[in-house]
């Protein structure tokens, strides 16, 4: 059976907490995981420091004390989680979906309040679910820009229970900065993908995003690595901007700025958020003479339709459940949750702030030009 990231690197934990250190090689035969795989998730735990690397081995770390595996957990029993996001749909789905499996794991329960993007209605759903009971929060503010505006979200850090940011980040001073967070670090997928076209040989990489919480950190991602790597300088996309323009009218200008870029030699790349604006530019580029990926190698950004696109494509995926999993994790933690479903058996809520950041899969497919694309 093949086991979903979130329980791998429960499995990975459990027998690096009983053994204290395995090779790699071992570790991969025993799970039935490609190195490759095993690597990845090792990477990920390494950077939550859940574990250490040391020469082809994976280790518990160090002055860290191994409890056994099979200590009972703290109940959870009549727990109540409150968790309030955007909306359940498109990306927040797998994000809501790893949250709930891990806190139901826990015998705990979600209650869930739905925002919509209105204004004051974050802090209106929370409020909510505090009255009707909820024991802490998991909270995605409608923040435009994924943090808060000066003055903007104070609440968020007011509140007399343990809270979660999810998906969302404050900047330094905010009183929200100090509160426990786990993002997806989108600014790191973007720069895989300026990386992965610049290795395939491309030196003029565009970046089209369209206007949301995700795109501030797509550009600074996509900027540091234009910058490290050395590439070309592009101008930057107008498909973002003024909000009282028309879907219609942004595609439009999106379309030129591509075409304009392919015919001038000065743009052999494009990544493209998100998979939907990828999936109706395509055929309009190629209805105007540019073809996929010979002319034009296409990388979109959140992988959530890309691999059903008439041409397959190259996509990076933030691991959603990942995330959802992972604040449940955390928040259980606050509330003193010990043993499956908390974020870590060790500190039974009682360790410093954490920032984590999950770190996105570039999975390949047909519109990059890769030679051997992913199925």
């Amino acid at each position: 059976m093949r086991l979903h990231v979130d329980q791998r690197h429960e499995r990975v934990l459990e027998l690096v907490r009983e053994r204290g250190s395995l090779r790699v090689a071992e570790l991969a035969e025993e799970l039935g995981m490609s190195a490759v795989t095993l690597r990845r998730d090792v990477e990920a735990l390494a950077a939550q420091g859940l574990v250490e690397r040391l020469h082809g081995a994976v280790v518990w770390p160090t002055g860290q004390s191994r409890p056994a595996p099979a200590a009972a957990a703290a109940p959870a029993e009549g727990l109540v989680v409150g968790m309030v996001v955007p909306t359940t749909e498109y990306y927040y789905a797998d994000v809501v979906r790893g949250a709930r499996e891990t806190v139901e794991a826990a015998g705990a329960r979600l209650t869930i309040g739905l925002s919509r993007y209105l204004p004051d209605e974050d802090a209106a759903q929370a409020r909510r679910l505090l009255s009707t009971g909820a024991d802490g929060l998991l909270l995605t503010p409608s923040w435009e820009h994924g943090r808060p505006e000066p003055g903007e979200g104070l609440w968020t850090a007011e509140q007399g229970t343990p809270v979660v940011l999810v998906e969302r980040w404050a900047p330094l001073g905010h009183p929200a900065a100090s509160l426990d967070r786990v993002r997806s670090d989108h600014a790191h997928g973007a720069a895989e993908a300026v990386a992965h076209l610049a290795r395939l040989g491309h030196r003029g990489i565009a970046l089209a995003v369209q206007d949301s919480p995700t795109a501030p950190r797509l550009r600074a991602g996509y900027r540091a690595a234009v910058e490290a790597l050395g590439l070309d300088p592009v101008p930057d996309s107008p498909g973002g901007g003024d909000p009282a323009r028309s879907e219609a009218d942004r595609f439009g200008r999106t379309l030129e700025y591509l075409c304009q870029g392919v015919a001038s030699g000065t743009v052999t790349a494009a990544i493209v958020h998100s998979d939907a604006d990828a999936i109706v530019l395509i055929p309009r580029l190629q209805a105007r003479g540019v073809r996929v990926p010979e002319d034009l190698a296409v990388i979109t950004y959140d992988d959530e339709v890309a691999g059903l696109a008439d041409l397959p494509l190259t996509a990076v995926s933030p691991d959603k459940y990942a995330v959802g999993a992972a604040a449940a994790r955390l928040l259980l933690s606050r509330l003193g949750v010990r043993g499956r479903g908390a974020a870590d058996p060790r500190d039974g809520g009682r360790s410093s702030r954490r920032h984590l950041d999950i770190l996105p899969a570039l999975r390949i497919r047909v519109s990059c030009g890769a030679d051997h694309p992913s199925r």
